[in-house]
């Protein structure tokens, strides 16, 4: 079912999961990767549909955290428990997409496990309940970016077990704006930026290691060590 790739790319060891599709997927890779491999960092990379306004196709967004609205979360934690992506994560993705210049934001996503309704897309024959009806502005007006399938799964189980987790997605369409959808859209720029971040990631803990520190931390008086 899974396929899986490794290697490694300006200094870093990296592992590609092509995992399939939704959060009870995603549980079968982590559990997988976590008690047999030494990983210690889990990324989403992947496809995404816009929910904000401000987000347009072919646009990244980098997730600070996830709105846990799928199931299989639940299972490990209740609702109330934060998926708020790794700090660190965040500020090498946010870095490595400023620096390629791709088009990209920070901020909320949404996991949900239907494409469809949860998302206030219509189902078969057009069903939808009334309050399908205002979930895009609901989640719009709370900041929410994007929704997914995974990332929710990917941040809140690294979280849990002691690892660090994040998420970058590429936007292909927008249901709020009405913005078609675009095949591929950031596709490639959302790859690019994750292994560049990654790289980013390993030289930091490098430089964290040098110093005793357990996570990389910023200099105030040489802000530009780590380019």
């Amino acid at each position: 079912m899974f396929s899986t790739w490794g290697g490694g790319y300006r200094g870093a060891s990296v592992s590609v999961v092509s995992g399939g599709s939704g959060s009870p997927e995603a549980e079968l890779v982590l559990h997988e990767l976590m008690e047999n491999t030494g990983a210690t960092t889990y990324l989403r990379v992947g496809g995404s549909g816009g929910m904000h306004p401000r987000v347009r196709p072919g646009d990244l967004v980098i997730a600070s955290g996830v709105v846990r609205d799928e199931g299989m979360t639940a299972a490990y934690v209740p609702p109330s428990w934060p998926a708020a992506a790794d700090p660190l994560v965040v500020l090498a993705l946010a870095r490595a997409a400023h620096d390629s210049g791709a088009p990209y934001h920070v901020g909320t996503i949404r996991s949900t496990d239907s494409d469809f309704v949860a998302g206030g897309r219509p189902g078969v024959g057009g069903y939808l309940q009334s309050w399908h009806t205002t979930l895009v502005d609901d989640w719009a007006r709370a900041g929410v970016l994007a929704g997914d399938r995974e990332s929710a799964a990917i941040v809140t189980l690294a979280r849990l077990f002691g690892r660090r987790g994040g998420a970058i997605c590429s936007v292909a369409d927008n249901i709020s704006t009405g913005a078609p959808f675009e095949t591929g859209a950031g596709h490639i720029a959302a790859i690019d930026v994750a292994l560049d971040g990654t790289a980013l990631l390993h030289r930091l803990d490098r430089a964290a290691e040098a110093e005793g520190l357990p996570m990389w931390l910023p200099r105030y008086d040489t802000p530009e060590e780590t380019r």
